[in-house]
């Protein structure tokens, strides 16, 4: 699961079903909420609250756009003690109201407020019918940000050959704890309480909040993982929910590395079949050498990065991280071509690094709980949401024996999957090393979940979630779960194909649900 990001649309950007994870050492789990009776006496303070709609602050924010915020306990095992304020955005419905739809856009650590605020229009039909609400969840965008600092530079080091000898396998391991004691650094209080777990339960006082009896709901890439986990904790309070990409619910970080590093590599050598028959390529206009023209890239970067307008190193590394995003529309596959192009004659790093950037802050001490001013949203906090929630998401933690011993036979997997996505991505499952364990709800408890009909979308060429999963989760989920075939390509199904997004739009307006099984052909569209 894994990052992409595209600029059409927005939301494209944080779908990511990732794989970087960190979560804080030493801290305590979160706690499981399965029951369907909320709210609870020791939560009835936050399940009271309604949302107070004002103008949004950031400049540039569109002039119908709300935003608001909802309280949450930091730590639901004792409500009673600190609180984070979330932050939420909504475009009111142009007629009468049946109540709100929310949108998870993806990540995770994806910011739905900035991403609405961006691309609302993509959603802008289901005005018709319902307020459109997105929230930035715990530790992610204006709700209690984290950062790693430098973090996942160290933790990138970290399995570089030239730091990991057989002789001296240590290397590799002090590597990875000075990484997680970064981000435990300036990440502050919320980190031991972020994960998908807690998500679920602040969505459920989000619906309360809204004032909705039942939760409509949208959820792309990571986001459908986190609707899966609510209909497994609030089966009774499921109204029309959508899941588009869906995640996988049992499959080790290590396999979903492996699955994304194939699935993005074939997404770049389409991109690089594309590119080559321009003579502005900036990998030439050979279709034979052009992967290696890509890999020698990468690795040129890592050895001798070149320098950003803040004074950072932009490495190989980076440049990975932020292909990786881009790859997953064909829609920007000439953005992409032009970024690198300026990056390889000009040495130019700004527009390659809009694709991958989470944030437009430095990194800062976290605290307080408060919603933080836009501006102030950490560089990292994409990356580093996205690895805190992965780890408190899974329960797997290999041991120090077993990293140094595996890691060899790690390493050429993921080399033989992608030479080039294949070290990023094995940074991201080794990222976990030191961390608490992550919970086992989902992967145990998340199955037959009882609620009213959902429809779930998988895209047969989505190179981040294949279709497999799709199909894996809808029978875990049992009979509640509808399959809608997307026979299209690229990430996700509702921004890039007609008969998707209409199917999603008459289910959420009128609850017209597609035959399970049923599916949508691709729309006969020419990439500019």
């Amino acid at each position: 699961m894994l990052a992409k990001l595209s600029s059409r649309p927005a939301f494209r950007r944080c779908a990511f079903t990732g794989v970087l994870t960190l979560a804080l050492l030493g801290a305590g789990l979160p706690a499981l909420a399965t029951a369907d009776d909320r709210p609870q006496a020791d939560l009835s303070r936050f399940y009271r609250q309604k949302v107070k709609w004002a103008a949004c602050k950031t400049p540039d924010a569109p002039k119908d756009l709300q935003c608001g915020t909802v309280t949450v306990p930091l730590d639901y095992a004792k409500p009673g003690g600190g609180t984070l304020d979330l932050a939420l955005a909504r475009y009111r419905a142009t007629g009468k109201s049946r109540g709100s739809v929310l949108l998870n856009f993806g990540g995770p650590g994806g910011a739905g407020v900035s991403e609405l605020a961006s691309d609302g229009k993509e959603f802008m039909d289901l005005t018709n019918g319902y307020d459109v609400v997105t929230f930035d969840p715990r530790g992610v965008g204006q709700s209690s940000p984290v950062s790693c600092g430098e973090g996942s530079d160290q933790g990138s080091a970290a399995i570089d050959e030239d730091t990991t000898e057989s002789s001296d396998p240590k290397v590799v391991l002090r590597q990875l704890r000075k990484a997680a004691a970064t981000c435990a650094k300036y990440s502050g209080p919320v980190l031991p309480h972020i994960g998908t777990v807690n998500a679920s339960r602040d969505l459920d006082v989000m619906r309360q909040a809204l004032g909705d009896k039942k939760l409509n709901y949208l959820g792309f890439s990571y986001g459908t993982r986190l609707g899966a986990v609510y209909a497994a904790q609030f089966p009774k309070k499921v109204g029309r929910l959508v899941l588009d990409g869906v995640d996988t619910l049992t499959e080790p970080l290590s396999e979903q590395g492996i699955a994304g590093a194939e699935g993005q590599q074939t997404a770049l050598e389409d991109f690089l079949n594309w590119c080559v028959q321009d003579i502005a390529c900036p990998f030439g206009t050979d279709a034979r050498s052009a992967p290696d023209r890509a890999v020698h890239l990468v690795r040129s970067l890592d050895q001798d990065p070149v320098q950003t307008d803040f004074g950072d190193a932009f490495s190989g590394q980076d440049l990975v991280g932020a292909i990786s995003q881009a790859l997953y529309s064909k829609q920007m596959w000439p953005t992409l071509e032009r970024a690198i192009a300026s990056l390889v004659e000009d040495g130019d790093t700004r527009a390659i690094m809009a694709f991958s950037s989470g944030g437009t802050g430095l990194p800062h001490l976290g605290g307080g709980g408060g919603v933080v001013d836009a501006q102030d949203v950490p560089l990292d906090n994409l990356p580093a949401a996205l690895m805190a929630v992965n780890c408190a998401d899974d329960p797997d933690r290999p041991t120090a024996e077993q990293i140094t011993k595996n890691l060899d036979g790690l390493r050429a997997r993921y080399e033989e999957a992608s030479p080039v996505f294949g070290r990023y991505r094995l940074t991201e499952v080794l990222m976990c090393y030191g961390r608490p364990r992550g919970t086992d709800y989902i992967r145990d408890d998340v199955k037959n979940v009882g609620s009213p009909k959902m429809l779930l979308v998988g895209t047969r060429g989505d190179p981040a979630t294949p279709y497999r999963w799709t199909v894996e989760t809808a029978q875990r989920l049992g009979s509640s779960a509808v399959v809608l075939d997307n026979k299209g390509e690229g990430h996700t199904g509702y921004a890039s194909s007609k008969c998707v997004h209409t199917k999603v739009d008459d289910f959420l307006l009128y609850g017209s649900l597609p035959a399970s099984g049923s599916s949508c052909q691709p729309d006969s569209t020419v990439v500019p």
